[in-house]
């Protein structure tokens, strides 16, 4: 497990209070998971999902109390991201800010490298 002293991903205040909220009503999750998969209308996608606990190749990112696991397959195409999260008119969602990606959709949630 990597300690949270690595700055490959941050976490802004407000995605860290939303996390703290949503982790208190989810029963047996410890960490806010976030995860690279292939598919998506750009190539790859975001996945959030909940974990109870951390696997040995994670990195724990910790902010306010908050931690979120990253695994290392993900971390080489979230590296240098920041994970936010966004109250807008149209709706309120994570946001993630990827020097990586060279393009994007729409939605937000899909990306290419």
């Amino acid at each position: 497990m990597t300690d949270v002293s690595t700055p490959d991903v941050t976490l802004t205040a407000s995605a860290a209070k939303r996390i703290n909220a949503i982790l208190a009503k989810q029963d047996g999750a410890a960490y806010l998971r976030v995860s690279v998969e292939g598919g998506g209308c750009s190539g790859f996608s975001y996945k959030f999902d909940f974990a109870p606990e951390a696997n040995g190749d994670d990195l724990v990112i910790e902010r306010d109390g908050a931690r979120v696991l990253i695994d290392e397959m993900s971390l080489e195409f979230l590296k240098g991201s920041e994970i936010d999260f966004a109250n807008e008119l149209i709706g309120a969602a994570f946001k993630i800010k990827n020097p990586n990606a060279t393009s994007g959709c729409g939605c937000g949630t899909s990306f290419s490298v």
